[in-house]
Protein backbone atom coordinates (compact mmCIF):
# COMPACT_ATOMS: atom_id res chain seq x y z
CA UNK A 1 0.00 0.00 0.00
CA UNK A 2 1.52 3.05 -0.97
CA UNK A 3 1.88 5.71 2.01
CA UNK A 4 -0.97 8.54 1.08
CA UNK A 5 -3.58 5.77 -0.99
CA UNK A 6 -7.04 6.79 -0.10
CA UNK A 7 -5.76 10.60 0.30
CA UNK A 8 -6.79 13.62 -1.57
CA UNK A 9 -4.82 16.46 -2.27
CA UNK A 10 -4.69 19.95 -3.64
CA UNK A 11 -1.73 21.58 -4.10
CA UNK A 12 -1.40 25.33 -5.56
CA UNK A 13 0.69 26.97 -7.87
CA UNK A 14 1.05 23.49 -9.44
CA UNK A 15 1.13 24.12 -13.18
CA UNK A 16 5.15 24.46 -13.50
CA UNK A 17 8.33 24.65 -11.49
CA UNK A 18 8.28 23.00 -8.15
CA UNK A 19 4.53 22.75 -7.57
CA UNK A 20 4.16 20.59 -10.60
CA UNK A 21 7.19 18.11 -9.19
CA UNK A 22 5.22 17.79 -6.16
CA UNK A 23 2.27 16.98 -7.79
CA UNK A 24 4.28 14.36 -9.29
CA UNK A 25 5.76 13.31 -6.31
CA UNK A 26 2.43 13.08 -4.10
CA UNK A 27 0.89 10.82 -7.12
CA UNK A 28 4.05 8.80 -6.98
CA UNK A 29 2.66 8.11 -2.81
CA UNK A 30 -0.83 7.07 -3.86
CA UNK A 31 -2.40 10.61 -3.25
CA UNK A 32 -5.15 12.04 -5.81
CA UNK A 33 -4.23 15.52 -6.82
CA UNK A 34 -5.68 18.07 -7.93
CA UNK A 35 -3.01 19.78 -9.50
CA UNK A 36 -3.90 23.77 -9.67
CA UNK A 37 -2.99 26.72 -12.12
CA UNK A 38 -4.50 30.60 -12.42
CA UNK A 39 -5.69 30.39 -15.83
CA UNK A 40 -6.39 27.12 -18.21
CA UNK A 41 -3.10 27.96 -20.30
CA UNK A 42 -1.01 28.23 -17.14
CA UNK A 43 1.61 25.49 -18.11
CA UNK A 44 2.44 27.71 -21.03
CA UNK A 45 4.14 30.63 -19.28
CA UNK A 46 7.10 29.29 -19.25
CA UNK A 47 6.71 26.78 -21.60
CA UNK A 48 6.23 23.40 -19.65
CA UNK A 49 2.84 22.20 -21.54
CA UNK A 50 -0.30 23.67 -22.78
CA UNK A 51 -2.96 23.30 -20.83
CA UNK A 52 -4.22 22.30 -17.24
CA UNK A 53 -6.34 19.02 -18.09
CA UNK A 54 -3.35 18.25 -20.52
CA UNK A 55 -0.83 18.62 -17.70
CA UNK A 56 -2.95 16.85 -15.10
CA UNK A 57 -3.60 13.96 -17.50
CA UNK A 58 -0.16 13.62 -18.28
CA UNK A 59 0.99 13.85 -14.72
CA UNK A 60 -1.81 10.98 -14.07
CA UNK A 61 -0.31 8.73 -16.35
CA UNK A 62 3.18 9.28 -15.99
CA UNK A 63 3.24 8.61 -12.67
CA UNK A 64 0.59 5.91 -11.98
CA UNK A 65 -2.49 8.14 -10.38
CA UNK A 66 -5.29 9.93 -10.57
CA UNK A 67 -5.30 13.56 -10.55
CA UNK A 68 -7.72 16.75 -12.21
CA UNK A 69 -7.07 19.74 -13.02
CA UNK A 70 -8.39 23.39 -11.40
CA UNK A 71 -7.53 26.63 -11.89
CA UNK A 72 -8.50 30.07 -10.28
CA UNK A 73 -7.00 33.39 -8.84
CA UNK A 74 -6.07 31.79 -5.11
CA UNK A 75 -5.81 35.83 -4.17
CA UNK A 76 -9.61 36.02 -4.37
CA UNK A 77 -11.73 34.02 -1.71
CA UNK A 78 -14.51 33.74 -3.95
CA UNK A 79 -12.27 31.65 -6.42
CA UNK A 80 -10.70 29.71 -3.60
CA UNK A 81 -13.91 28.31 -1.68
CA UNK A 82 -15.02 27.71 -6.00
CA UNK A 83 -11.93 25.44 -6.42
CA UNK A 84 -12.06 24.10 -3.13
CA UNK A 85 -15.86 22.96 -4.20
CA UNK A 86 -14.86 21.57 -7.33
CA UNK A 87 -12.30 19.21 -5.85
CA UNK A 88 -15.11 17.99 -2.68
CA UNK A 89 -17.69 17.67 -5.49
CA UNK A 90 -15.09 15.23 -7.46
CA UNK A 91 -13.44 13.34 -4.53
CA UNK A 92 -15.87 14.15 -1.67
CA UNK A 93 -13.02 16.38 0.76
CA UNK A 94 -9.59 17.17 0.52
CA UNK A 95 -6.86 15.92 2.83
CA UNK A 96 -4.21 17.50 2.22
CA UNK A 97 -3.53 21.20 1.27
CA UNK A 98 -0.05 22.45 -0.06
CA UNK A 99 0.33 26.24 -0.98
CA UNK A 100 3.23 26.29 -3.04
CA UNK A 101 1.34 29.45 -5.19
CA UNK A 102 3.65 32.39 -5.11
CA UNK A 103 6.64 33.91 -6.29
CA UNK A 104 8.43 37.24 -6.82
CA UNK A 105 5.93 38.70 -9.09
CA UNK A 106 4.46 41.93 -9.65
CA UNK A 107 1.46 43.30 -10.77
CA UNK A 108 2.09 42.91 -14.27
CA UNK A 109 1.90 38.91 -14.37
CA UNK A 110 5.36 37.02 -15.30
CA UNK A 111 4.94 38.12 -18.83
CA UNK A 112 6.46 41.41 -17.91
CA UNK A 113 10.70 42.09 -17.14
CA UNK A 114 12.22 39.11 -16.27
CA UNK A 115 9.67 36.36 -15.54
CA UNK A 116 7.57 39.11 -13.72
CA UNK A 117 10.09 40.24 -11.31
CA UNK A 118 9.20 43.66 -10.09
CA UNK A 119 11.36 46.49 -11.62
CA UNK A 120 12.56 48.45 -8.67
CA UNK A 121 12.45 45.55 -6.35
CA UNK A 122 13.43 46.62 -3.07
CA UNK A 123 12.06 47.90 0.52
CA UNK A 124 11.87 51.66 -0.63
CA UNK A 125 10.89 52.02 -4.22
CA UNK A 126 8.67 49.28 -5.77
CA UNK A 127 5.39 50.04 -6.62
CA UNK A 128 2.24 50.01 -4.42
CA UNK A 129 0.69 47.83 -7.36
CA UNK A 130 3.88 45.24 -7.32
CA UNK A 131 4.38 45.69 -3.49
CA UNK A 132 0.39 44.59 -3.17
CA UNK A 133 0.83 41.44 -5.72
CA UNK A 134 3.96 39.94 -4.01
CA UNK A 135 1.98 39.94 -0.52
CA UNK A 136 -0.82 38.64 -2.33
CA UNK A 137 0.63 35.67 -4.31
CA UNK A 138 2.56 34.64 -0.95
CA UNK A 139 0.73 35.22 2.08
CA UNK A 140 -2.57 36.48 1.29
CA UNK A 141 -3.14 33.17 -1.13
CA UNK A 142 -1.83 30.87 1.27
CA UNK A 143 -4.13 32.39 4.21
CA UNK A 144 -7.12 32.21 1.82
CA UNK A 145 -6.40 28.44 1.16
CA UNK A 146 -6.08 27.49 4.79
CA UNK A 147 -8.85 29.24 6.27
CA UNK A 148 -10.94 27.05 3.47
CA UNK A 149 -9.47 23.61 4.14
CA UNK A 150 -8.61 23.37 7.59
CA UNK A 151 -12.36 23.58 9.28
CA UNK A 152 -12.42 20.06 7.68
CA UNK A 153 -9.46 18.50 8.95
CA UNK A 154 -10.33 19.94 12.32
CA UNK A 155 -13.30 18.15 12.28
CA UNK A 156 -11.76 14.88 11.39
CA UNK A 157 -8.94 15.11 13.43
CA UNK A 158 -6.69 13.97 10.69
CA UNK A 159 -5.21 15.70 7.61
CA UNK A 160 -1.95 17.62 6.38
CA UNK A 161 -1.24 21.34 5.77
CA UNK A 162 2.11 21.85 4.25
CA UNK A 163 2.78 26.05 3.24
CA UNK A 164 5.75 26.64 1.05
CA UNK A 165 8.00 29.42 2.01
CA UNK A 166 11.90 30.31 1.31
CA UNK A 167 15.25 30.94 2.47
CA UNK A 168 14.53 34.60 1.23
CA UNK A 169 12.36 35.09 4.32
CA UNK A 170 14.97 34.18 6.85
CA UNK A 171 17.74 36.88 6.33
CA UNK A 172 18.06 40.31 5.06
CA UNK A 173 18.43 41.68 1.63
CA UNK A 174 18.36 44.89 -0.11
CA UNK A 175 16.48 43.19 -3.37
CA UNK A 176 13.90 41.04 -3.96
CA UNK A 177 12.59 42.51 -0.50
CA UNK A 178 8.96 42.59 -0.09
CA UNK A 179 8.94 39.10 -1.25
CA UNK A 180 11.51 38.03 1.58
CA UNK A 181 8.68 39.90 3.98
CA UNK A 182 6.39 37.92 2.55
CA UNK A 183 7.97 34.60 3.09
CA UNK A 184 8.60 35.18 6.26
CA UNK A 185 5.26 36.01 7.24
CA UNK A 186 4.62 32.32 5.71
CA UNK A 187 6.68 31.09 8.30
CA UNK A 188 5.33 32.84 11.27
CA UNK A 189 1.82 32.24 9.90
CA UNK A 190 2.61 28.43 9.69
CA UNK A 191 3.75 28.38 13.35
CA UNK A 192 0.58 30.12 14.15
CA UNK A 193 -1.56 27.91 12.31
CA UNK A 194 0.43 25.19 14.14
CA UNK A 195 -0.38 25.95 17.19
CA UNK A 196 -4.21 26.68 16.42
CA UNK A 197 -4.34 22.85 14.75
CA UNK A 198 -2.87 20.96 17.32
CA UNK A 199 -5.76 19.86 19.57
CA UNK A 200 -7.00 19.10 16.07
CA UNK A 201 -4.29 16.11 15.10
CA UNK A 202 -3.47 18.45 12.36
CA UNK A 203 0.12 18.93 11.77
CA UNK A 204 0.95 22.41 9.27
CA UNK A 205 4.51 22.41 8.72
CA UNK A 206 6.40 24.64 5.98
CA UNK A 207 9.03 23.95 3.82
CA UNK A 208 11.71 26.77 3.14
CA UNK A 209 13.57 26.12 -0.19
CA UNK A 210 16.93 27.79 -1.39
CA UNK A 211 17.93 28.34 -4.74
CA UNK A 212 16.26 25.91 -6.92
CA UNK A 213 16.53 25.12 -10.80
CA UNK A 214 13.39 25.61 -12.89
CA UNK A 215 12.54 27.29 -15.81
CA UNK A 216 11.57 30.86 -14.19
CA UNK A 217 14.41 30.65 -11.80
CA UNK A 218 16.71 30.42 -14.85
CA UNK A 219 14.69 33.70 -16.09
CA UNK A 220 15.04 35.59 -13.30
CA UNK A 221 18.80 34.91 -11.78
CA UNK A 222 21.69 35.45 -13.19
CA UNK A 223 23.07 31.56 -12.82
CA UNK A 224 26.10 30.96 -11.18
CA UNK A 225 26.88 28.02 -13.71
CA UNK A 226 29.66 26.46 -11.24
CA UNK A 227 26.16 25.93 -8.96
CA UNK A 228 24.54 23.67 -11.63
CA UNK A 229 25.94 20.68 -10.98
CA UNK A 230 23.88 18.34 -9.58
CA UNK A 231 26.24 15.88 -7.63
CA UNK A 232 29.45 16.12 -5.45
CA UNK A 233 28.60 18.45 -3.59
CA UNK A 234 25.92 20.28 -1.62
CA UNK A 235 27.28 23.58 -2.40
CA UNK A 236 25.06 24.22 -5.51
CA UNK A 237 21.45 24.55 -6.67
CA UNK A 238 18.92 22.44 -5.83
CA UNK A 239 16.47 20.57 -7.71
CA UNK A 240 12.56 20.02 -7.50
CA UNK A 241 12.51 16.51 -6.54
CA UNK A 242 15.40 17.59 -3.79
CA UNK A 243 12.22 19.82 -2.55
CA UNK A 244 9.02 17.71 -3.90
CA UNK A 245 10.68 14.38 -1.38
CA UNK A 246 10.55 16.59 1.59
CA UNK A 247 7.02 17.83 1.19
CA UNK A 248 5.88 14.26 0.14
CA UNK A 249 7.60 13.39 3.42
CA UNK A 250 5.51 15.57 5.70
CA UNK A 251 2.55 14.25 3.97
CA UNK A 252 3.10 10.41 5.05
CA UNK A 253 2.45 8.89 8.32
CA UNK A 254 6.12 9.16 9.43
CA UNK A 255 5.90 12.75 9.63
CA UNK A 256 2.43 12.62 12.09
CA UNK A 257 4.60 13.99 15.66
CA UNK A 258 6.07 17.08 13.66
CA UNK A 259 4.37 20.26 13.55
CA UNK A 260 5.16 23.82 13.39
CA UNK A 261 8.59 23.23 11.49
CA UNK A 262 10.01 25.84 9.02
CA UNK A 263 12.30 23.22 7.46
CA UNK A 264 15.27 24.81 5.09
CA UNK A 265 15.92 22.47 2.10
CA UNK A 266 19.01 24.32 0.71
CA UNK A 267 21.97 22.01 0.92
CA UNK A 268 23.23 23.43 4.24
CA UNK A 269 23.29 27.12 2.84
CA UNK A 270 22.39 28.46 6.33
CA UNK A 271 23.00 26.36 9.03
CA UNK A 272 22.24 29.18 12.14
CA UNK A 273 18.90 29.02 13.90
CA UNK A 274 15.78 30.62 12.71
Amino acid sequence: MKPLANQIAWITGSSRGLGRVMAEELVRLGARVAVHGTRPDSPRTFGEGETMEQLAAGIASECGGETMAVWGDVTREDEVKRIAAEVRAKWGRIDILVTCAGGDIGAGGTGVGRGGRPEADDCLNISLDDMRSVMDRNLTSCILCCREVAPELMQRKQGRIITIGSIAGMFGRPTGSIYAVAKAAVHEYTRCLAEQLKPFNVPVNCVAPGGTVTERFKRIHDVDQGRMVTEGTLDRYGRPHEIASVVGFLCTPAAAFISGQVLRVDGGGQTFPC
